[in-house]
């Protein structure tokens, strides 16, 4: 046989196999990930991105820009000189009122104009029910938007001495703090909102302090709207003095707030 060797002494001779085992060279094979390749790696490392902290936060962002933009551009103060549409009236023409309100806090306006529009368009009673619906239908849309895409990203810039302060207070103190920050009106309305979304308060706590705390400021502004005709009457001029007091007051506590802050 070829592959056996001699028994005088002779060289030996490997088989045809053995020798084709021996030329074969082992070659690397680099692994791909199927998951980077194919399209459902790619839906997953898009959607990854997409749901990221600072993508949502973009997103908060360019709806609220979006938002102050159709101000400018509808110009819902209009309200005040052009009245409701004609063709509602009563309790429908007031709850589709509230949904506008919701909307325009969301978008910026300020809540006085609004008041007052409330006031002037469907008197004291239905005006402040319209205000507060569109209040705390506001406040829950903008907490919402804030928690869902804006709190992951701006919770970790929290390191300033009194912005852990002010986050603090809100998360640990939250119906007190909302309450305070509704009754006295030097506080802007959407910046309260947001403030909060970032926070850890709760949902019903903040809904909760929103409604109680915005009655009085809110009813002082709808009762003035609604008697702006005329501005020597006695309602007229109680509703003017509830918005001063509450105003002087927050300045003299915010003032005092702040001297502690900065002693802790």
């Amino acid at each position: 046989m070829l592959d056996a060797t001699t028994r005088s002494g002779g060289t030996a001779t490997a088989s045809p196999r053995a020798a084709a085992r021996e030329l074969v060279v082992p070659v690397p094979v680099l692994a791909v990930p199927a998951l980077a390749t194919s399209p459902s790696g790619r839906l997953a490392r898009c959607g990854r991105v997409l749901l990221s902290p600072w993508s949502r936060f973009s997103l908060l962002v360019a709806l609220l820009a979006a938002a102050g933009a159709s101000v400018l551009l509808f110009e819902p103060q209009r309200l005040l000189a052009d009245g409701w549409p004609p063709q509602l009236g009563g309790v429908s023409a007031a709850a589709v009122f509230a949904v506008a309100y919701g909307l325009c806090t969301v978008a910026f306006v300020p809540r006085p104009l609004l008041n007052l529009a409330a006031g002037a368009l469907f008197g004291s009673a239905l005006g402040v029910t319209a205000a507060l619906a569109g209040t705390v239908l506001g406040a829950g849309i903008a907490f919402g938007l804030g928690r869902i895409l804006g709190q992951d990203a701006l919770r970790p810039l929290l390191r300033g001495r009194l912005l852990k302060a002010a986050d603090g207070q809100l998360s640990r103190h939250g119906m007190r703090s909302m309450l305070a920050a509704r009754l006295f009106p030097g506080l802007p309305f959407w910046g309260v909102n947001y403030c909060a979304a970032v926070s850890r308060m709760g949902w019903v706590s903040f809904l909760v302090a929103t409604a109680l705390g915005s009655v009085p400021n809110t009813a002082a502004y709808v009762v003035a709207g609604a008697r702006a005709s005329a501005p020597t009457s006695p309602a007229f001029l109680i509703a003017l003095a509830a918005i001063a007091l509450p105003t002087v007051a927050g300045a003299v506590v915010a003032w005092r707030k702040r001297h502690h802050l900065r002693r802790r």
